[in-house]
């Protein structure tokens, strides 16, 4: 599945790369994900726990992050396991910070693989309404913490599709009265 995303940050672009490069607090940031370990040169351990109604998985892996000052622009690559449910996720991720003043433009363009049991459970227009969801819900906590406000506090817990539901069906619906209309 391919997500592309682009977003304003009201924030400097300097500022915005600045916390890019802090790993931990950009992890912070992102729901349901946890920074276990940094191995050095780029390359680090974590966790990213997600609850879809009752099913519930825990992926175990690593993620290298490659930046490129010279273009404020960087990768991510990386990959895990749900060690108790067998599923197993894959992750590219490239991000370009666009200088718009005392603001940044944020494009960021995923291609995510699922496998397994999480890959059987929701159907590709949800999974990708979710994911819409979960960057803006990211993007809001990178410029809470950017203003100092902590905007790490509370983002590592499960990502729920049960709480993110509404907003999924109504942005769904949304696009499809749009279409019809």
């Amino acid at each position: 599945m391919q997500i592309k995303q682009a977003v304003t940050v009201n924030r400097p672009r300097e500022e915005v790369w600045a916390l890019f490069q802090d790993i931990p607090a950009v992890a912070g940031c992102m729901p349901g994900a946890e920074l276990t370990r940094d191995d050095g040169n780029g390359a680090y351990a974590g966790i990213v726990s997600i609850k879809l109604g009752p099913f519930k998985a825990a992926f175990e892996g690593e993620v290298q992050h490659t930046p490129d000052p010279a273009n404020f622009s960087g990768k991510a690559e990386g990959r895990g396991i749900d060690k108790k449910g067998g599923s197993r996720s894959r992750m590219t991720m490239n991000y370009l910070l666009l200088d718009k003043g005392e603001a940044t433009d944020l494009e960021i363009e995923a291609e995510v693989q699922l496998s397994g049991p999480v890959a059987q459970f929701g159907r590709p227009g949800i999974v990708s309404e979710t994911a819409k969801l979960l960057i803006q819900q990211f993007v809001s906590n990178i410029e809470a913490e950017l203003n100092g406000e902590g905007g790490s506090a509370g983002s590592a817990k499960d990502i729920s599709a049960l709480k993110l539901s509404g907003k999924v069906v109504g942005a769904s619906v949304k696009r499809w009265l749009g279409k019809e209309g």
